[in-house]
């Protein structure tokens, strides 16, 4: 009788051995900034240094010409761009509200409210990352230029950058503007 009982215990055995294993469990976000705080914090500051570092300016004394020159200096506006493409990463992680919570419009006559743009990207999940994207592709002329320490084509890479921000905002924040165009 117990000559059944080895063949029970190994398919017992060999079932425990085939169980699936867990996969591993993915890291979770810690979402504490909202999307107005990167703004804020990063994109515009990032955008405003990469636009701000090539200048012509007419003086008294001439045309003066501004540019990274040293290699810190593009480091610098590379460490910005850098910062910049990230930033529409970090906007699209899941749970990232709008503004913090309680937050006001702070300009009503221009922007909607935050709660009316956090239902707007909810709705429209794939325009939300498609302009997010579009941001970050915007940058690589920069980054390209700033590769090749080209103050012009860095210039010139200053206008996609501002589109892009642009048609997200006629969409989500500002679509009235969009309107009136």
């Amino acid at each position: 009788m117990r000559l059944y009982l080895i063949p029970a215990s190994v398919v017992l055995i060999l079932a425990a051995s085939c169980k699936k294993e867990e996969p591993p469990k993915l890291p979770e976000y810690l979402v504490t900034s909202s999307i107005r705080e990167i703004m804020g914090s990063m994109v515009m500051p990032g955008a405003s240094d990469l636009w701000s570092a090539v200048s012509s300016t007419v003086t008294a004394k001439g045309v003066e010409e501004k540019a990274p020159k040293t290699e810190q200096e593009w480091n610098d506006v590379r460490g910005k761009a850098i910062t910049l493409m990230e930033a529409s990463d970090l906007i699209l992680i899941p749970g990232r509200h709008v503004a913090p919570p309680g937050a006001v419009n702070k300009e009503p006559s221009v922007n909607l409210e935050p709660d009316v743009i956090e239902k707007m990207i909810a709705e429209e999940p794939a325009a939300w990352t498609m302009f997010a994207h579009a941001m970050h592709d915007s940058v690589k002329p920069a980054l390209k230029a700033i590769d090749a320490k080209d103050p012009m084509a860095l210039s010139d890479a200053g206008a996609a950058i501002d589109q892009a921000c642009e048609n997200c905002h006629l969409k989500f924040w500002y679509p009235k503007d969009r309107q009136n165009r």
